[in-house]
């Protein structure tokens, strides 16, 4: 009979990756453990132990639907993200690492002691919302504000609405086009909207995610044109409009912040080291400094 071994072997063999084919084989076990050094540990006490045929071809079938590029999110069903253990499946896109960048900036801008006005609840926007991932982490970070989701797709604001639940976490829920369904004003709006080029050549390596939340019109700025054009109608003077872009779509989404009257405008780096995120204050009653934007020190 095959055993635990053998069977992480052959996976590995075929061109899975190591930490892949050790989260399958205890994804198809049955084994949940909460930390990566936990599932190692598992895995080596019970080396030898023998696979049943009904767990083997479990595995032998995830393996293949990770061979043939699904998610390893979407075949695990969750993904951490910001420390939360999220719900995600094919309706919304996988959560990435280098969007947790807007997050810390959300939340500075938070923090920040002109945000809000003195004794009322911080008020954030997230457009797009997905698996809700952003708004979690941000009313997760802080609770005392008042975060509204909203997404286009009623799919994925089910979704989020099952996260939240089992977080606990009281996000509003709105379904709408961008700011269709939203009143403001609010003190923070944040978006991952979709920025890829319809022509973009990796785009077949993201077939099985969502395309409405991918493809952004030929150069991939339809969507951040839009919002960045009607967020100052949702924004209370000095709020910010954060937004995650393209890796080379920095320059062009500095340009249309300024454009519109944002002020300073800024962006922020990825893991990678690409301006990822760009954002701009709202100040309608003081044009002296329109164009003004600073690049801050990379995040770490």
């Amino acid at each position: 009979m095959t055993t635990l071994s053998q069977c992480l072997t052959a996976a590995r063999t075929a061109g899975l990756d190591r930490l892949d084919a050790d989260l399958l084989l205890l994804h198809a076990i049955g084994v949940a453990t909460e930390h990566l050094h936990q599932r190692r540990s598992w895995l080596l006490a019970h080396d030898d132990d023998p696979m049943t045929a009904q767990t083997q071809a479990k595995f032998d079938q995830l393996v293949q639907r990770r061979k043939a590029g699904e998610p390893l999110a979407y075949i695990l069903g969750h993904k951490e993200f910001f420390g939360l253990d999220l719900l995600v499946d094919p309706r919304v896109l996988v959560p990435r690492p280098d969007t947790e960048i807007l997050v810390e900036w959300a939340l500075a801008c938070i923090d920040a002691p002109s945000s809000g006005t003195p004794g009322a609840p911080l008020r954030l926007l997230d457009l797009g919302t997905g698996s809700g991932a952003i708004a979690l982490a941000i009313q997760h970070a802080r609770p005392l504000a008042r975060v509204d989701a909203v997404d286009a797709s009623a799919d994925a604001l089910a979704l989020a609405r099952a996260n939240a639940e089992r977080l606990g976490l009281p996000l509003q829920y709105l379904q709408g086009s961008w700011f269709e369904p939203v009143t403001g004003p609010y003190d923070v709006i944040v978006s991952n909207p979709p920025y890829i080029r319809e022509a973009d050549p990796h785009l077949p390596d993201l077939s099985h995610e969502p395309t409405m939340a991918l493809t952004a019109g030929p150069d991939g700025l339809r969507d951040i044109r839009h919002i960045v054009e009607h967020a100052g109608q949702h924004l209370a003077p000095g709020g910010w409009l954060l937004l995650e872009h393209g890796f080379d779509q920095g320059t062009q989404v500095r340009e249309l912040l300024q454009a519109a009257g944002f002020h300073p405008v800024a962006s922020r780096q990825d893991l990678a080291g690409h301006w990822r995120c760009s954002g701009g204050q709202w100040r309608p009653d003081d044009p002296g400094q329109a164009g003004a934007w600073a690049t801050p020190a990379p995040v770490k």
